[in-house]
């Protein structure tokens, strides 16, 4: 792919505008020697205004969502896309969330224009472990656990039993909850279940890749072994 479509590709402006670039001198090599449009060169050689490319099509992203942002490029108020380099959203193949967080819910959400691994790691079949913290509005009674582990747990207006969850009591008023599903709101729903509400939610880790000290709207690339990490835990570790 020529240098100027590759550029153009990952948001920076339009084909036009890259070439402009290209003929002003701002895009060099990691030595400072300008480039051209038909210049054979690694991506991670490539320098625009002597700062690097962001990464080629692949990325897969995590990001720290606060609470009050929106998992869409369309809806209203703030949304994810808001916390990313405004060229994001024009990268092509474009940059998609990995399933979905709600307003309310806080935490670890992967974006990704991978859409192979986007499947991969919401597919079913997969069985990737989403691990939750909640807080709850009551106490717990002590018999959550077992009715989560049990498969058996019937939402509101379904007709299929929940897979087995595990649930870890923290405190009275908090738990961290493992699930291998994603349905609508399925952790508060979960709670309702058994009489409880939901007051926070954060999500700290998808597989064997967790949160950790990524700031609340921070973001940063994945290597391939924290890719990979993904995959390391399966629904095996949450039905016990």
């Amino acid at each position: 792919m020529k240098l100027v479509k590759r550029i153009a590709n990952l948001g920076y402006g339009s084909r036009k505008q890259v070439t402009t670039m290209f003929r002003e001198g701002r895009v060099t090599d990691a030595a400072g020697e300008v480039l051209y449009a038909d210049d054979k060169i690694e991506h991670e050689s490539i320098r625009l205004d002597g700062e690097p490319l962001d990464p080629p099509p692949g990325l897969a992203l995590m990001l720290h969502k606060p609470t009050g942002y929106t998992c869409s490029t369309k809806d209203a108020g703030r949304l994810v896309y808001d916390l990313l380099p405004p060229r994001f959203r024009l990268r092509d193949p474009s940059l998609s969330t990995v399933g979905r967080l709600d307003r309310d819910t806080s935490g670890l959400l992967l974006l990704t224009d991978d859409g192979a691994l986007l499947h991969r790691i919401i597919s079913p079949r997969a069985n990737v472990v989403k691990r939750y913290r909640a807080t709850l509005a009551e106490d717990l009674r002590g018999d959550e656990a077992a009715l989560f582990a049990s498969g058996t747990l019937m939402l509101d207006s379904e007709t299929t039993p929940l897979a087995p969850a595990q649930l870890e009591a923290l405190a009275p008023r908090e738990a961290e909850l493992s699930i291998t599903e994603g349905r609508y709101h399925q952790v508060r729903r979960m709670f309702a279940a058994v009489g409880n509400h939901v007051l926070a939610l954060h999500r700290v880790a998808i597989g064997g890749l967790a949160l950790g000290h990524l700031p609340p709207g921070a973001w940063r690339a994945l290597g391939v072994d924290e890719i990979a990490s993904l995959f390391e835990t399966s629904g095996e570790s949450v039905s016990g």
